[in-house]
């Protein structure tokens, strides 16, 4: 299945987003709700044979993801691979759904789901509401769905037309299987009210049809779910199961539709936390049509567009100003409804963490947030325009400080923390994003001061103090990190600015201090001279002991078990020194490590040039792009791609350059990464793609939409135009570069 998704998803990746279908005629409204009462026809008994198999979720490499505008309707789409993938309710970090979609036979001898066949995706706006429409074709039958959520209450409404191609009536069926507060493997499903229910403790969907269902089951995934049914019985059910769980289970309807006389049928699911409000939320959507939702869905995007500061003049044409819209679209989408300010990385699981109980035993992973994503997403709203935003991203970052000060590696839309590894750039992240606010309130001072005191107190289980941290920016391995030195050195001078704005500057030497002296003694911690990559000096990804010129080995990780002396280990992450107004962009030293970082890290594609996270990085796919995963023994080497990301930090060096046009050609390789959907990736294929099956420069199965590519994108695009990043701390250049 993961294959063939892969292999539809590129087709449609070929698929400009100009190539629109022609609009579907109005979904009628004579869907009237009366027609779909009653339970489902001949539904009996409870299905044996639990719990089911193992719950996972669906590849990361979304081609569509969707919300309304409303804080009345917390849930969110996503689309991969020709169908709906995961839902998201009550809010942005619990999965309530892994997919639903068609399943389309002739009874007889087919029986194919729209992701079985050849699918195109594409958005039905050109003007950024996030509403889709995929095209679908099988044997004898095409197929278009459309999706929205509903502006007014938690439900996704999915319009579906089916046509026959060859005069033969078809039976369509739904297939939906839940994941309920994001655990697919305790719930329970039953008929109710003419809806299919599923249910657990804390969360309920319902999933009706404007017409009802002829027939349906419920079973077990790969036991007796409904697809395993028409699957091996040539598009029939055998069995018509009314009850099921807890378990695993997996719904299945059969909508009054033959293709022919029949061709459309509007689908909703909505949800409640009990079974009687996701029913009574699903009929009022059913009642108010498609047509009347997706108006309103799109009208409350145009509204918060039309209130943005028109796209930059960098983007050089109608193509470059929608990727910059949708971008702007895909950060608004990625905030939680619930709490305000709770920007998520992705909404996605990448490889094993969607499959892979023992890596991820609660779904987690990137529909999380990262407070030094969230600082690129907020300075990336600030680009677009959306102070409002960017000001609630602070305000929760305020509210989900831990009590000893440090902001945790990343945590759940509600602030609890997942991962739980100390970051010392994590807690400058709130300094950078609170001087770019100018927020120099009391009680921002008060939190942020006690940040920078936990970073000066910080010291790590080997003895190290700061600003050695437990893990740098890539979270997997401890050490000097020049991108955390900088990080650390930009706030607390960012910090002491706040401060004297806000009545306490007297209080902020001692932050001024260890910056200084952090600035001065970096090289020393992070600058190898007698490295293998140049016989001049360069910057080292980090360095285990601050020793540069010492062969300490460490191992790499993500399945590169050999140890690696950390002279040959480079990255580009010193460039934050330049951004960060730290060191001035023709220092030898950076100039040096650039050329040793374009010669062991840069690839070209047919997307423009990008670059590796680090030497050795295993993080991405096996060589025939089969998912990452760690600590299996059938799993012996996988490859980090290349990160669009790059391009961007690049960019905003080589405008502190005065390169503009440089720049200008790092964002336009940025947005040749984009799918047909203008979904930006996190990691694209370098120069060593599963041939044949895909193309250097494309997106890999890695989380898209990220977030921070498509903030990188904007903040690029107003960079350009103003001919220096947006986001540069002045306080910082002034104190080190200007003689301040």
């Amino acid at each position: 299945m993961r294959t063939n998704s892969r292999r539809t998803f590129l087709r449609a990746a070929l698929v400009g987003a100009s190539a629109m279908a022609a609009p579907l005629p109005p979904a009628g409204v004579a869907h009237a709700a009366s027609r779909s009462a009653g339970a489902p026809a001949a539904s009996s008994g409870e299905a044996p044979g639990g719990p089911g198999a193992d719950a996972g979720f669906a590849p990361a490499d979304k081609t569509g993801f969707g919300t309304s505008r409303t804080k009345a309707s917390p849930v969110w789409f996503t689309l991969q691979g020709g169908r709906m993938s995961e839902t998201y309710f009550p809010d942005l970090s619990t999965p309530a759904s892994r997919q639903t979609q068609l399943v389309i036979t002739d009874g007889k001898t087919f029986a194919e789901r729209l992701s079985d066949g050849e699918h195109r995706t594409e958005l039905c706006a050109a003007d950024g509401p996030p509403s889709y429409r995929i095209t679908s074709r099988g044997t004898g039958w095409s197929a278009v769905t459309r999706y929205v959520t509903d502006p007014e209450r938690a439900a996704v409404l999915i319009d579906a037309e089916v046509r026959s191609e060859t005069g033969t009536p078809l039976r369509v069926f739904v297939l939906h299987d839940p994941s309920l507060s994001g655990e697919g493997n305790d719930d329970s499903a039953f008929p109710q009210d003419g809806a299919l229910v599923a249910k657990d403790r804390h969360a309920a969907s319902a999933l009706l049809a404007a017409d009802g269902f002829a027939e349906s089951t419920v079973g077990y995934l790969g036991v007796n779910d409904g697809w395993s049914e028409l699957s091996e019985n040539k598009g029939r059910l055998t069995h018509h199961y009314a009850t099921a769980g807890p378990g695993n289970v997996v719904q299945t309807g059969r909508l009054r539709m033959d293709g022919l006389t029949r061709t459309r049928q509007l689908v909703v699911l909505g949800f409640g936390e009990k079974p009687a409000e996701a029913v009574r939320t699903a009929r009022r959507s059913l009642r108010g049509g498609f047509e009347a939702a997706s108006r309103a869905y799109e009208q409350g995007w145009r509204d918060y567009l039309s209130g943005l500061p028109e796209a930059p003049g960098s983007l050089a044409g109608p193509a470059d100003r929608a990727l910059y819209t949708a971008s702007i679209v895909m950060l608004a989408s990625s905030e939680d409804k619930r709490n305000p300010g709770a920007f998520i990385a992705s909404p996605s699981m990448p490889w094993a963490f969607g499959t892979d109980r023992r890596i991820a035993p609660t779904t987690g992973s990137y529909h999380l947030v990262w407070a030094r994503d969230l600082y690129h997403i907020g300075t990336g709203l600030l680009a677009a325009g959306d102070y409002a935003a960017a000001d609630r991203a602070m305000d929760h970052l305020l509210r989900t400080q831990l009590s000893d000060g440090h902001w945790s590696q990343n945590h759940t839309v509600d602030g609890t923390p997942y991962w739980t590894n100390i970051q010392l750039d994590e807690t400058s992240a709130p300094m950078l994003l609170a001087w770019m606010l100018d927020r120099h309130d009391a009680r921002t001072l008060r939190q942020l001061r006690h940040g920078a005191d936990f970073i000066l107190k910080f010291k790590s289980e080997e003895g190290y103090k700061a600003p050695f941290s437990p893990q740098e920016r890539w979270e997997e391995q401890s050490g000097y990190s020049p991108s955390t030195i900088a990080s650390a050195i930009a706030a607390l001078v960012c910090l002491a600015d706040l401060m004297q704005r806000g009545g306490q500057g007297g209080e902020s030497a001692k932050y001024l201090a260890a910056a200084d002296e952090w600035r001065e003694s970096l090289d020393g911690w992070t600058v190898s001279t007698n490295g293998p990559h140049s016989s001049q000096p360069y910057y080292l990804r980090l360095t285990k002991d601050g020793r540069p010129d010492k062969g300490t080995a460490y191992e790499l990780g993500n399945n590169n078990e050999d140890e690696a002396d950390q002279r040959t280990v480079v990255d580009a992450g010193f460039l934050e020194l330049v951004r960060l107004g730290i060191k001035p962009a023709d220092d030898p030293v950076v100039r040096n490590s650039l050329a040793v970082v374009d010669r062991e890290l840069a690839v070209d594609t047919p997307a423009g040039r990008h670059w590796h996270r680090y030497s050795g990085d295993g993080y991405g796919e096996q060589p025939d792009g089969s998912p990452w995963a760690v600590d299996r023994p059938e799993v012996r080497t996988t490859y980090g791609r290349v990160w669009p990301i790059f391009s961007g930090e690049r960019g905003e060096y080589e405008l502190l350059r005065g390169e503009r046009e440089s720049a200008a050609g790092r964002l336009r390789d940025i947005a040749r990464t984009a799918s047909a959907t203008l979904m930006l990736p996190e990691q694209v294929w370098d120069d060593r793609p599963p041939v044949p099956r895909v193309e250097s420069g494309t997106g890999t199965a890695s989380a898209t939409p990220l977030a921070w590519t498509h903030a990188q994108y904007i903040r690029l695009a107003r960079s350009v135009e103003r001919g220096a990043p947006v986001e540069y701390p002045t306080v910082v250049a002034e104190r080190y570069l200007h003689g301040g």
